[in-house]
Parts: structure tokens; C-alpha cells; sequence
């Protein structure tokens, strides 16, 4: 598994799945252990209890689990690809619906939400894309059976 980051060198978007699974952890420790940190800022419409606070971190520590994993399986594990994509599908529709459906949440907050989010999906069927064999092919290349 590492051996082939080291021959290869690691993939950007397995550098950026490990910089947002540090971030979620980071997020994740909020919601358990601080109850006025960054657990309680994103939800500030709604006050924070200890049981919400715990739940939202069990879900967020999942996906941080799943993108630690698709980084370091990016091409190996197809299922593990997209459980974490749609990891970020389903947060990003429920903060969306927390925001434009009950008002628990400012579009100024879900924007950050937004550009993690988005920029992982869009990155991610980007390589799925590549990585299935949809390359562009050098000029003069033919396809061979």
C-alpha cells in the first residue's frame, strides 16, 4: 500500500484527502471534548447539546475514516472510492437542507462546507474519470485491442 506512493510519489488528490480527513478530525475532537469551539460555531442558530455535539461527531470521524482510506487506496478499492464519495454527497445535502430547509445554519458557513466538499467531488470524478481509462491519448497513438 505505501510502497506504491514511494515509487510513484503520492497523488495530489491523495494529499488532499488526507489534509480534509486531518481537518474533520480536527472538527471531530471539537464536537466531543469543546462545547463553544468549532462544533457549536457551524450550528450557532441552534443551541449545542452534549448528545447532538456527540452525534455529529461519530459522523464526522466515519468520513474522516473514509478519506484516510481512499487516500491510500486511491486505485485499489473501488467501493472504499465511493463510500467516501459519497461520504461528502450526503454532507454536503444535509447542511445544505440545514440551511435553505430549517435555518439552523448560515450560507456564510455552509460556503466553507461548499468549497471542501465540492472541490473533493469534482476532484474525485475527475480521477475516477482518468484512472478508467478516458485519457487523452498522445498524438499519433492508436487504440490497441
Amino acid at each position: 500500500m505505501a510502497g506504491a506512493w514511494m515509487e510513484q510519489g503520492v497523488p495530489a488528490l491523495g494529499w488532499w484527502l488526507i489534509a480534509v480527513g486531518t481537518f474533520r478530525s480536527a472538527y471531530t475532537w471539537s464536537c466531543y471534548f469543546g462545547s463553544a469551539a468549532l462544533c457549536s460555531a457551524t450550528y450557532s442558530e441552534i443551541p449545542m447539546t452534549g448528545v447532538h455535539g456527540r452525534t455529529v461527531a461519530v459522523w464526522t470521524q466515519l468520513s474522516c475514516t473514509l478519506c484516510f482510506l481512499c487516500a491510500f487506496n486511491l486505485d485499489s478499492s473501488k467501493p472504499v472510492y465511493a463510500a467516501t464519495f459519497l461520504s461528502f454527497v450526503y454532507a454536503l445535502s444535509h447542511l445544505a437542507a440545514e440551511c435553505v430547509v430549517y435555518h439552523t445554519m448560515s450560507p456564510a458557513r455552509l460556503s466553507m462546507f461548499i468549497f471542501i466538499a465540492g472541490t473533493s467531488m469534482v476532484w474525485m470524478l475527475l480521477h475516477r474519470w482518468n484512472s478508467d481509462g478516458n485519457r487523452p491519448r498522445p498524438r499519433g497513438a492508436t487504440k490497441q485491442p
